[in-house]
């Protein structure tokens, strides 16, 4: 399989400035839908089969689990920045050095899943009761020069969510894991 379908199983992400109000629901809804999807993925998976790359040199489903948490526990403090404060710089992090660490390696998905099943929630009441001026409040990112929306942070973590799900359900169609 071409190494680009591995890495973007469902491509990438394709921001929609000013979307209309049933894409701004879809984004909302791929959120509040990501913990329980992510945990029917992986409720039949058995230890090694966790411990496999969804790719060749890629991170193996612990390590997505995980990051999907650490990244939108960053995303969510992101967000009640930028709803705060008046155009924060943010802080960015290395992903791939916190996917290299023992608490990726060692600790359960489950607890990950937690932190999920947690903020998701949250994450969703913020951009449920966001006005349109909340919408364009923006965060700068100093690594990228890039400012974000609150409506692009929304579309980016809704294909967030669906990108690493994808990583993990077309892995396991691959191996033909039920």
């Amino acid at each position: 399989m071409e190494m680009e379908k591995l890495k973007y199983p469902i491509g990438k992400c394709n921001y929609i400035e000013n979307a209309s109000d049933e894409i701004w629901q879809g984004w909302i809804t791929d959120l509040a839908t990501l913990p329980g999807r992510l945990e029917s993925a992986l409720i039949t998976l058995n230890k090694e089969q966790i411990n496999t790359p969804y790719r060749p040199g890629g991170w193996t489903v612990k390590q997505l689990v995980h990051h999907m948490a650490d990244s939108h526990m960053n995303a969510y403090c992101r967000i009640k920045l930028s709803l705060t404060e008046k155009s924060p710089t943010i802080k960015p992090y290395d992903e791939a050095a916190w996917a290299d660490m023992d608490d990726y390696q060692y600790l359960p998905i489950s607890l990950s899943l937690d932190i999920l099943r947690g903020l998701h929630p949250r994450m969703v009441y913020l951009f449920k009761n966001m006005v349109d001026s909340d919408k364009h409040k923006i965060y700068i990112h100093p690594e990228y020069g890039n400012t974000y929306t609150m409506e692009s942070v929304l579309a980016l973590y809704a294909w967030h969510s669906n990108h690493h799900l994808a990583h993990i359900t077309s892995l396991k169609k691959r191996n033909d894991w039920k």
